[in-house]
């Protein structure tokens, strides 16, 4: 029996990207774009492409969004999501991995991992370091904890919607979730993407945030 799956594109001032992103997806599954509070043309582009467009207003952050993308496609009855980024960063055709995985598997969580080799020199260390605390927090070697590129099953989209995080720490904290629940996680690799991007990242924030919820999953990891 074939399963039901959605793409999830969470995205906030993305009018350049957009348009590609969704054109491809909708290609492969049907695709909400959740518009996280945008000031330019992302939700008319996304609509013209093909997705159903939810608006979230004001922004509240990735993860705030990531979870309204759950909980609409949870309301469709779905088997499965996949989750990518609205700036091009990821190769959509490369979707069909993750469903021939889970097809294959029924993984709960199959995250995409990059060659960090293949990243500008910034990212390279900021994703290095990130992985080894990460790993540090977790007891086990995390392959790739900043990749948005994921499929999620619906149990565990059930359960992460209890997750306090707002912003990009929501991405990690799903892997933790995951991990504590003993549900399956797999990886498949994806294309190391970056062109004329804009992050929406603030870095000092981001940093303290992110070694923030290390910290806090570290000790959940442990019991305390």
């Amino acid at each position: 029996m074939a399963k039901t799956g959605f793409i999830i594109i969470p995205a906030y001032n993305e009018e350049k990207h957009i348009g590609y992103v969704v054109s491809q997806a909708t290609k492969i599954l049907p695709t909400f774009v959740i518009d996280d509070g945008s000031n330019d043309g992302t939700s008319i582009i996304a609509q013209k492409n093909g997705a159903q467009v939810f608006l979230q207003i004001p922004n509240q952050g990735k993860g705030q969004a990531l979870k309204r993308g759950f909980r609409e496609a949870l309301n469709v009855d779905c088997d499965y999501v996949i989750t990518v980024d609205a700036d091009g960063q990821h190769d959509v055709q490369e979707s069909t991995k993750f469903i021939s995985l889970f097809d294959l598997e029924k993984m709960d969580l199959i995250t995409g991992y990059r060659d960090f080799s293949k990243m500008p020199f910034s990212r390279r260390i900021a994703n290095t370091v990130g992985g080894w605390a990460f790993s540090w927090a977790m007891e086990s070697k995390i392959l790739d904890n900043q990749s948005g590129y994921r499929l999620l099953s619906r149990r565990l989209l059930e359960k992460v919607l209890q997750s306090k995080e707002s912003g990009f720490e929501f991405e990690v904290d799903v892997i933790a979730t995951c991990i504590k629940a003993n549900y399956s996680v797999g990886w498949v690799p994806i294309r190391t993407i970056y062109g004329n991007e804009t992050s929406h990242i603030q870095p000092i924030p981001h940093i303290k945030n992110f070694f923030r919820v290390v910290w806090q999953i570290h000790k959940r990891m442990k019991g305390s």
